[in-house]
């Protein structure tokens, strides 16, 4: 059995609150997705440390912690530094349930359809509604 090549775009780290279900869905759709909660390596990082991985790997780190991701964003982006992207989630928006995530994961497939800028932030949108403005400070 081969398998199929991995869909070419934006990389996703999904953060800790987030499901691994989710990130296993869409790499079942040749999505490529880490979710922190699925790899030792990853869990319970400091979350410098998180974005730093997302830095480094180009990935898209999607969460729900605005406040330290932000203030993380901002340092980089005054020292110089090479920024990641950052996706927001609202557990409003998307509720944290065991028994579908289909919402979520056709939010994110339509949000990595569309064209982002490398150190962009944005909020994600259930799929189908148009994309929410920068939050912010």
């Amino acid at each position: 059995m081969t398998s199929r090549p991995l869909r070419a775009g934006v990389r996703l780290l999904l953060d800790e609150m987030h499901s691994p279900v989710i990130a296993r869905a869409l790499r079942a759709l040749q999505y490529d997705v880490v979710a922190v909660a699925e790899r030792a390596d990853l869990r319970a990082l400091p979350d410098a440390e998180v974005y730093a991985y997302g830095v480094a790997q180009d990935r898209c780190v999607v969460t729900e912690n605005v406040k330290d991701f932000r203030r993380l964003h901002a340092q980089a982006a005054q020292a110089g530094l090479p920024q990641a992207r950052l996706l927001y989630t609202s557990a409003r928006t998307f509720r944290r349930t065991r028994r579908d995530f289909t919402p979520i994961i056709d939010a994110l497939i339509a949000w990595m359809a569309a064209p982002h800028a490398a150190g962009s932030e944005a909020w994600l949108r259930p799929a189908g509604q148009p994309p929410a403005e920068t939050p912010s400070t």
